[in-house]
């Protein structure tokens, strides 16, 4: 009976420690996370998603790591821009870790370490720009940023998705220097834009005046050369007329009367015809 008991129990080990090595050997990983894995308190490998197979009693989990994009806690940066302006940025940061080992062994605190870095950056980035630049450049500005934040941040496996200027604060005094220079740039621009209009007024009666002139002269050109036609068709038709008045004057001076008689032959005219008529009747006889 106690042999039983026993044997009860070394089975009842057996069967705990064969639980205990299987969950300790198999280790499903969550899909938004890596485990880092250590052996004897160094690091052995990193698993991802899905089932994976490690040395139970050798191999630990050491880390789990949330590979989801995170986000820093907005930050207020103090910067003096190239003109000389101090203003507060409002910076947003974006996140996510892609080498969880780098991430593990080689920074502490990587909330802290990327606040600086992104201090530090967004600084250099904004002397270099003027105020009015600063406000109306912020997609180059956050693309510079996330740049240079991207290098610094790449050696601690983090990848910067983005990062986005929220809000550039300036104090009362710059607003209202902005004010009024902003109200003397409207009426200079409402300046420019009347002497424009009138300019281009100016312009557009000189044009009307000048078509009119063009038109006018064109209508004296059309109406001389019209004349000047008419003038030449009527001297040729006057010239015309008047040749055919003097043929018809001609051929009626050459007309005899009509009470005349046809002049008499002359003596010589009569012999000639004389002559002529003896040779033809001689031929017949």
């Amino acid at each position: 009976m106690a042999l039983e008991h026993l044997n009860i129990i070394v089975v009842s080990v057996i069967v705990f420690l064969v639980l205990v090595t299987i969950y300790l050997g198999v280790k499903i990983v969550p899909q938004s996370q890596v485990f880092v894995i250590e052996r004897f308190g160094k690091y052995r490998k990193t698993l991802s998603a899905g089932m994976s197979l490690i040395i139970p009693y050798i191999d630990s989990v050491a880390h789990r790591i949330s590979i989801l994009e995170r986000q820093l806690r907005d930050l207020e940066i103090s910067v003096i821009t190239k003109d000389n302006v101090e203003v507060k940025l409002q910076i947003s940061v974006f996140y996510r870790i892609i080498d969880a080992s780098r991430t593990v062994y080689r920074i502490r605190n990587i909330n802290s370490a990327l606040m600086t870095a992104a201090s530090s950056i967004v600084r250099s980035a904004a002397g270099k720009l003027e105020l009015d630049e600063l406000q109306s450049s912020r997609e180059a500005m956050n693309a510079e940023i996330s740049n240079n934040l991207f290098s610094a941040a790449e050696v601690w496996g983090i990848e910067i998705t983005r990062t986005e200027i929220i809000d550039v604060i300036v104090d009362e005094a710059t607003k209202e220097a902005q004010r009024q220079q902003l109200n003397a740039e409207r009426k200079r621009r409402a300046t420019i834009a009347e002497a424009e209009s009138e300019k281009r007024s100016v312009e557009i009666a000189a044009d009307a005046k000048l078509y009119e002139t063009q038109k006018e002269a064109e209508a004296i050109r059309v109406k001389a050369d019209a004349d000047a036609y008419a003038i030449r068709i009527a001297s040729e038709a006057e010239a015309a007329q008047t040749a055919m008045i003097g043929a018809a004057t001609a051929f009626l001076e050459t007309l005899p009367l009509g009470g005349d008689q046809p002049p008499a032959p002359s003596p010589k005219a009569k012999s000639r015809r004389s002559s002529t008529s003896i040779p033809q009747k001689s031929g017949k006889a």
